[in-house]
């Protein structure tokens, strides 16, 4: 076995979470830009957004009471299984299935086809919940830099397989992706099994533990003071963000080639690397909460300003900023979970404000598709915005779903200074720092 210490088991866990978390977001990096190019459908594209979006909503909850109910590593073994077999699956479809299938939206069989391949990618999110809580599980002091250890393995997850995704559809098709993502996922699981957590029992405060107990999670949020109000906030975030999911691989696909998309995405998600080291190092001091809102402003004020012009340097611009500080946002918000929620529950409470938090997403999604593609589009390329906006805004289809994405902005900005001044933000604030003092 690999164990001498828990920061050595602590390293090989992230070394295997960068092969799954790569493969898994491969894949669906992959299948979003092949789908577009296939079909030529933003709805198309916002729908699939929508699908893995409410599928993560769905089994936030369930892979929080498996977690919190089964060893750490069980539960990351469980997750490798499901994609290995989903991939496989989705593979077997791909190779089967007429061509002409993958370029009709209406085709039953591509959205049976999507489907399976989502199952595999968020079947990831049971390994994050895990992770999240083996954190707690091997470190008493320090948790937030160990966060900032996962945002680092993220990030490089996301440089990666934003630059293989383009290259693989754009030079050898989905095929060959399919085929690598089982390959990959096959040596995650081999690895993971020679890793041995410190797990020596689980710990249960229910004589009879229920694996979901939505009713006891609620409960525990409940009697921290102001953590319901910060659950609530990020799923705000959360049903902006869907506009950004569903939008944006069409909007970039519209202004650069898809080999020069993904390439993009995997320069600006370096960033991410460079902020997560930054926690790394540095953790994310005593004000989480406070450092939360000050970036949320920050990250929509981005919005507003890249989508002003068809510019890729504006483009690179906003995601270079929404690269840059979202893993900082995400390291503070599980550093202050993981240090006022019980270990027993935090599994379950991780799982549940993953939920939640995505239970905006697909309403988003499943609505600005259409919005965008049949008034939003319109409205920039044959509408009354031409006449209104177009001598300064350009026209088109890029700047009817740019107009959306300022909007989003501005919205944004005006919810994250009002959370500023809740009674709930205060609370959770002095109920973090008495719970570090300890």
């Amino acid at each position: 076995m690999f164990i001498q210490s828990n920061t050595i088991t602590f390293r090989h866990l992230l070394i295997n979470n960068l092969i799954a978390n790569t493969t898994n977001a491969f894949v669906w990096f992959a299948l979003t830009f092949w789908i577009f190019l296939e079909t030529q459908s933003v709805l198309t594209t916002s729908f699939i957004a929508g699908i893995f979006a409410l599928t993560n909503m769905l089994g936030a909850i369930f892979f929080g009471g498996i977690v919190d109910h089964n060893r750490k590593k069980v539960a990351m073994l469980y997750s490798s299984i499901a994609s290995l077999v989903s991939f496989s699956v989705g593979t077997l479809l791909y190779f089967t299935l007429p061509e002409s299938t993958f370029s009709d939206p209406t085709a039953v069989w591509l959205w049976i086809f999507v489907f399976v391949l989502m199952v595999g990618t968020v079947a990831q999110n049971l390994r994050t919940i895990a992770l999240a809580t083996t954190v707690t599980m091997l470190f008493t002091e320090g948790k937030d830099k160990a966060n900032g250890q996962v945002g680092m393995v993220n990030g490089l997850a996301f440089s990666l397989t934003s630059i293989l995704s383009g290259v693989t559809i754009g030079f050898y098709g989905m095929g060959t992706a399919l085929v690598g993502a089982c390959v990959a996922t096959a040596v995650a699981l081999i690895h993971l099994l020679y890793i041995s957590l410190p797990e020596a029992e689980i710990v249960h405060t229910e004589e009879k533990p229920k694996h979901l107990d939505i009713r006891g999670t609620i409960a525990v949020i409940l009697t921290i003071p102001g953590l319901i109000a910060l659950i609530l906030f990020n799923t705000f975030n959360n049903f902006l963000g869907g506009i950004f999911m569903a939008l944006m691989d069409p909007y970039g696909l519209s202004l650069v080639s898809v080999q020069t998309w993904g390439t993009m995405w995997a320069a600006a998600s370096l960033t991410i690397i460079l902020s997560s080291g930054l926690v790394a190092r540095y953790g994310i001091g005593k004000k989480p909460l406070r450092l939360i809102l000050l970036l949320n402003i920050i990250s929509w004020g981005s919005c507003i300003i890249f989508p002003i012009q068809p510019s890729v340097i504006l483009l690179g611009f906003g995601m270079v900023i929404w690269m840059l500080l979202f893993p900082i946002v995400e390291a503070a918000e599980q550093t202050v979970i993981q240090s006022v929620v019980p270990f027993e529950r935090q599994g379950r409470v991780f799982g549940f404000a993953s939920s939640i938090e995505s239970f905006a997403s697909p309403i988003t999604v499943f609505l600005i598709g259409p919005l965008a593609q049949f008034i939003f589009i319109p409205f920039m390329t044959t509408g009354t915005g031409v006449a209104l906006l177009g001598d300064w805004f350009g026209t088109g289809v890029d700047r009817g779903i740019a107009l959306v994405f300022i909007l989003a902005g501005v919205l944004g900005v005006i919810m994250t200074l009002l959370a500023f001044t809740t009674r709930s933000y205060r609370l959770l604030s002095k109920h973090y720092q008495a719970s570090t003092q300890k």
